[in-house]
Formats: structure tokens, sequence, C-alpha cells
């Protein structure tokens, strides 16, 4: 159980809504979609990878103190020091079966050929 970030009282890790004051806990009433709140005055924005590296496409940036895209550089760095990499996005690798059936492409078009 996690605690409402309202009212702090615990509640089910997969409520949608606080069931005491009626906070929203998960965005657009979706249980995998985890909101994320400052518990004080300051943004979020300050402290979010997406910041840092200017690919934040939140409307409320650099003002928001609700967000469902954020991730603190803190958490980060920790997943890295961990020996996780972070995905590449600049080419899928193809896997044993598309060579496969690559190969079986090339030799088609080459008995077409003939």
């Amino acid at each position: 159980m996690s605690d409402c970030p309202t009212c702090h009282q615990p509640v089910p890790s997969q409520a949608i809504v606080c069931p005491h004051c009626q906070t929203l806990l998960k965005a657009f009433g979706h249980p995998g979609i985890p909101l994320h709140r400052t518990e004080t005055d300051a943004y979020l924005c300050p402290s979010c990878v997406y910041e840092a590296d200017d690919t934040c496409t939140f409307p409320q940036r650099p003002y928001a103190r609700v967000c469902t895209l954020y991730v603190s550089q803190q958490q980060q760095q920790a997943w890295l020091a961990q020996g996780n990499r972070p995905r590449s996005s600049a080419r899928p690798r193809l896997g044993p079966v598309w060579w496969i059936a690559l190969g079986l492409l090339g030799v088609s078009l080459v008995l077409a050929l003939r």
C-alpha cells in the first residue's frame, strides 16, 4: 500500500482515486499511468531528466507540479549505476527469423530472375 499525497492515508497501489479525499492518483483513470506530484511548492521540471536534455513535451513545462512523464535525475543515475543501458533508438536489430526471411526472399528473387 502507498500513501495518498494529499491526505496521507494508506491507499491500495492500484487505486485510481483516493477513497478518503478523492484525489486523482493515476493519470487518465488508468491504473498503469502514475501521476508524479511535488510535495512542496517547488516544480518537478528542474529535477527531471527530460528537462535536462530538453526533450520534454509536457504542456505545463517548466511549471509542472503534477506530471505523467517525470523521471528524476537521481533515479536515472541509480538505474545507470546498476549497469543498465539506455535504449538506442538509432536502428533496431534484426532477429534471426528476419535474417532467414530476408535470405529466402533473396534466393527466390535470384530464382525468379533466371
